[in-house]
C-alpha cells in the first residue's frame, strides 16, 4: 500500500459527529483505500484485512506497536457510531445515527484485523457523489492526535477556496468529536483542541491554517479556517513535471471539454479570482449565463490569463 493512496469520503462523513481514537481513524482510512482498491464495495458485506505490517509501514511505529493498536481498532470500532444528516425526498434534513462498521475481527496469530464496514457507510466512502474530499495518505501520516486528524479532513473539504465558510463552535467541536464534557470554556477547548490540532497540521502537512474568530457581543459563536500551500520549490518543481507528463500544462485546458469548462466557470472561487476581467455593466458581469459563456471562450482561446491556480482546481467545489 503506497502513501500515494487517496482517501476520499462524502463530505457527509466528513462532517458528521463522532469520538473514536487516532488508532481507530487510521485503521478506517486503511480500509477505505483497501476498498476502493478492491473496487466491489458497491454491495454489503464486503471484508477487508488491515495488516500490523501496513500499519507499521504508514505510520512509523515498532511491531509490537502496530499489534497493540489494531487490537484496540478492533474493539473500539464496533461500539462506535456516527451522527450524519441527509434530505428525504421532500427535501427535510434527516439526522441519521449509524455504526462504522457491522463487524470487526482481530487475528491473534496472523497479524490483522478484518472490518466489515456498515450498510450506510458504504456509499460515504465508494460511490462518491460531486460532494465530496479527497487527500493522500502520507499527507496525515505524521499526524499524532485525533483531533488534528479530524481538523486536517475538515480543511481538505475547503482545499481548492482556501477559506472555510463560518463554523459553528457546537458544530466544529461535533466534528472534532468533543464530548459535551470537555473543554466547556472556550479557553479550554482553543488551547487543548483547536490550537494544538491547527499547530500540528502547520508542523507535520503539505499545508498551513490559520482562523477568524467570530462574535456576538463577547461570546465567539464560529470560527473561518484560511488555508495555504507550503511553498516547497523541488516538490513544486517535480510535482509540476510529474502532473504535467500525465495531464499536460496545468496552466492550459487541453483535454477538457466543454462542459467541464464550464463547470469551472461557475466555481465561486473561479468567479471571485477573474471577475476584474470583464465590466460590471457588461452583459457578462451581470447575468451569470453571459458570464459561463464569455469564460469559456476566453478559456478555450487563451487560458494564459487564468494563472492564480490550477485551472484543473477549479472543477472541484
Amino acid at each position: 500500500m503506497s502513501d500515494n493512496k487517496v482517501i476520499g469520503k462524502a463530505n457527509a462523513l466528513n462532517e458528521a459527529s463522532y469520538t473514536i481514537n487516532l488508532v481507530a481513524q487510521r485503521v478506517i482510512i486503511l480500509a477505505i483505500i483497501e476498498a476502493r482498491d478492491q473496487g466491489v464495495m458497491s454491495e454489503v458485506g464486503g471484508v477487508h484485512r488491515i495488516k500490523a505490517s501496513d500499519y507499521q509501514k504508514h505510520f512509523e511505529c515498532d511491531k509490537t506497536t502496530s499489534y497493540r493498536s489494531l487490537k484496540s481498532a478492533c474493539e473500539s470500532l464496533y461500539e462506535s457510531e456516527f451522527v450524519w444528516t441527509d434530505k428525504d425526498a421532500k427535501g427535510n434534513t434527516k439526522v441519521n445515527h449509524s455504526r462504522f462498521v457491522q463487524r470487526a475481527s482481530y487475528s491473534e496469530g496472523g497479524g490483522y484485523i478484518e472490518v466489515m464496514f456498515g450498510s450506510d457507510v458504504i456509499p460515504l466512502i465508494t460511490r462518491l457523489t460531486e460532494k465530496y474530499t479527497e487527500y493522500e495518505l502520507k499527507q496525515i501520516k505524521d499526524l499524532s492526535s485525533a483531533y488534528a486528524l479530524r481538523m486536517f479532513e475538515i480543511l481538505m473539504q475547503w482545499f481548492n477556496r482556501r477559506k472555510s465558510s463560518p463554523i459553528k463552535i457546537q458544530d466544529l467541536r461535533a466534528r472534532l468529536g468533543v464530548e459535551d464534557h470537555q473543554y466547556k470554556t472556550m479557553g479550554n477547548f482553543k488551547n487543548r483542541v483547536l490550537d494544538h490540532a491547527i499547530k500540528e497540521i502547520n508542523d507535520n502537512t503539505n499545508i498551513t491554517a490559520s482562523y477568524e474568530q467570530h462574535k456576538e457581543g463577547r461570546n465567539i459563536v464560529a470560527f473561518t479556517f484560511k488555508i495555504k500551500v507550503k511553498q516547497d520549490k523541488s516538490q513544486k518543481i517535480d510535482g509540476l513535471l510529474s502532473t504535467s507528463a500525465k495531464n499536460g500544462d496545468l496552466f492550459t485546458v487541453e483535454g477538457l471539454s466543454d462542459k467541464q469548462l464550464g463547470r469551472i466557470a461557475r466555481n465561486p472561487q473561479f468567479v471571485a479570482d477573474y471577475n476584474h476581467l470583464v465590466s460590471s455593466t457588461s452583459p457578462a458581469g451581470q447575468d451569470t449565463k453571459m458570464w459561463e459563456f464569455e469564460m469559456v471562450n476566453r478559456l478555450k482561446k487563451d487560458a494564459s490569463q487564468f494563472t492564480k491556480c490550477p485551472i484543473r482546481d477549479y472543477l472541484d467545489y
